[in-house]
């Protein structure tokens, strides 16, 4: 449940959406998807307050010009991957979009090259590995050219070596995107704001350098500073 959460994200920006356990960060995914909320049908008698994005308001008559801007990358890749190759997975959504098999296959070849990923294209989902895999899921994603990307802890269980490789992918992408994530390293990486939700609430909203080096409150909002700035 969030109560009082009220924020904009300028187009470009990346902003982390950081808390504990608990604090509404995936409810904030989910209501800005229309998977709660008013976008899932929820009456307004329950629901008070707006979700707009560029411009279209979350509600279910919007859902699909909506989604269309919006790409989600889920925590977890085997959640997301579902097809036997890369290629498989990358040319369903543009397939069922509209687009020939040529014309999806130029978008998908587009779409790993800019992000080095040319030899994942013919590769089995379950012979690849996780940080690949990962990387798969982004490119996927990025393959339907969204406005904006929301990313549900992009680097958990990643090893350091495919850490670095996603967080580089991150910083590489024009779009407007908003991260959620525990790895708050990776948040200071990648993100310019940050916003701390605790109790369903904006505790802080404000740059990413300053928010993610006060010890006092993130101490305050069961959270530990970045591992760079422990004991210094």
């Amino acid at each position: 449940m969030v109560q009082s959460v009220s924020f904009h994200v300028q187009r470009g920006e990346t902003v982390g959406l950081i808390g504990a356990n608990g604090a509404g960060k995936s409810t904030v995914m989910k209501l800005l998807l229309g998977l709660a909320g008013p976008g899932a049908g929820v009456s307004k008698q329950f629901f008070d307050g707006t979700i707009l994005v560029d411009g279209l308001e979350v509600l279910p008559a919007h859902i699909a010009g909506i989604r269309e801007k919006l790409g989600f990358v889920l925590q977890n890749s085997d959640n997301q991957m579902f097809m036997p190759t890369v290629l498989e997975d990358m040319m369903f959504g543009l397939l069922n979009s509209g687009m020939t098999r040529q014309e999806a296959e130029e978008r998908v070849d587009s779409t790993l090259e800019s992000l080095g990923l040319m030899d994942l294209k013919y590769l089995y989902n379950h012979k690849i590995s996780g940080g690949e895999k990962r990387m798969a899921a982004v490119a996927t994603v990025l393959a339907m050219e969204p406005e904006v990307l929301l990313m549900d802890e992009p680097t958990s269980a990643l090893d350091p070596y495919n850490r670095r490789v996603v967080i580089r992918a991150i910083n590489s992408l024009p779009q407007t995107k908003i991260i959620t994530s525990h790895d708050l390293d990776m948040i200071y990486d990648t993100c310019s704001r940050v916003i701390l939700l605790a109790g369903g609430k904006v505790a802080a909203d404000g740059p990413a350098r300053e928010i993610l080096r006060d010890e006092k409150l993130l101490t305050a909002n069961r959270m530990e500073l970045p591992l760079r700035f422990q004991g210094a």
